[in-house]
């Protein structure tokens, strides 16, 4: 039995999560707690809050064996520095990140993708329960994922996942990737807040269960445009389960059942009954949570091309 600590670095809160792992049981979680990122203060303040968070959080329970840090962007695994954070005020690029956390709290630090966490928090604690081959979609302030194959969350060559780039209007608007029709700038929160004419994507959300229409519609536009993407995943990777969550998210079935006409509608060669779509289960502290158990898997994990073709659930690899 091992304890370990994982901290979802925010652009809004820090939180933390303490997870217990034993061998043949379904992880524990033990105690979480939250406080604001403030990360106008600078790197080195966040990271010692980061730091400081994690140490309070976990003192109550065994040492931890390893500390998990989600990031809201892309990273260098191996040097533990930032490479693009957009959400976080400051300069993070090429910035030590899991160095100064370590030193302060003496243990290791893995980096992951916050939305790389919440799958595997998914995963293992929530709707993504016994699937062998998942796809999860985040829809907030932007749009992340993760990809699960064989009961493991799959990163190829590093950063397996970015649904939020694939492309869903190739005339669209231009995304800070310097793409045009990302999934990221036609689904993420802002989007869907301009296009219903509300300041906020969670009144555009009231809006809609108010009858608003032009709400609803806004809302059916981006879960066409997530459809799109999704159906694309399915037909390549015949997953058994889609999760789907975030704070767009929180619309339910006015997002979810448009969403899945549009799958079924792209996703033709798959056995469509096969597959199921449900709404992530973890809420808020799931990245914090999927982070720690990431510091537990991520050692055991092969990060390497698999010499063999996945197959999915019958399908995989089906591009036409």
């Amino acid at each position: 039995m091992t304890v370990h600590v994982g901290v979802d670095l925010g652009g809004t809160n820090v939180k933390c999560a303490v997870v217990e792992i034993d061998a043949g049981s379904e992880p524990r979680v033990l105690a979480t707690a939250s406080e604001p990122t403030r990360s106008q203060q600078g790197p080195e303040a966040v990271l010692m809050r980061v730091a400081r968070l994690a140490e309070a959080t976990a003192a109550p329970f065994d040492p931890p064996q390893a500390v998990g840090l989600g990031l809201p962007g892309h990273f260098d695994a191996e040097r533990g520095t930032g490479v693009i954070l957009p959400n976080l005020a400051g300069d993070w690029v090429g910035r030590p990140i899991a160095g100064p956390v370590a030193e302060r709290l003496g243990l290791p630090v893995l980096l992951v993708n916050d939305a790389r966490a919440l799958t595997l928090a998914e995963l293992r604690l929530g709707a993504g329960r016994g699937a062998r081959t998942m796809v999860c979609v985040t829809l907030g302030t932007g749009v992340g994922g993760g990809v699960v194959i064989d009961g493991r969350l799959h990163l190829g060559t590093g950063e397996a996942g970015e649904i939020g780039h694939t492309i869903v209007e190739p005339d669209g608007p231009v995304c800070g990737c310097g793409n045009r029709g990302c999934l990221d700038r036609v689904a993420g929160a802002g989007a869907i807040a301009a296009r219903a004419g509300c300041a906020t994507v969670e009144d555009a959300i009231a809006a809609a269960r108010s009858g608003d229409l032009r709400a609803r519609a806004a809302l059916e536009h981006a879960a066409r445009a997530v459809g799109i993407a999704l159906g694309g995943a399915t037909v390549l990777l015949w997953p058994d389960r889609i999760v789907v969550g975030g704070g767009v998210a929180e619309a339910g079935e006015l997002l979810l059942a448009p969403l899945r006409r549009e799958i079924a509608t792209r996703a033709r060669v798959y056995p469509i009954d096969a597959l199921t779509i449900a709404s992530a289960e973890l809420g808020p502290v799931a990245g914090a949570i999927g982070a720690a158990l990431w510091s537990h898997e991520a050692p055991d994990t092969d990060l390497r091309p698999r010499p063999l073709a996945h197959r999915g659930s019958d399908g995989a690899g089906d591009l036409l």
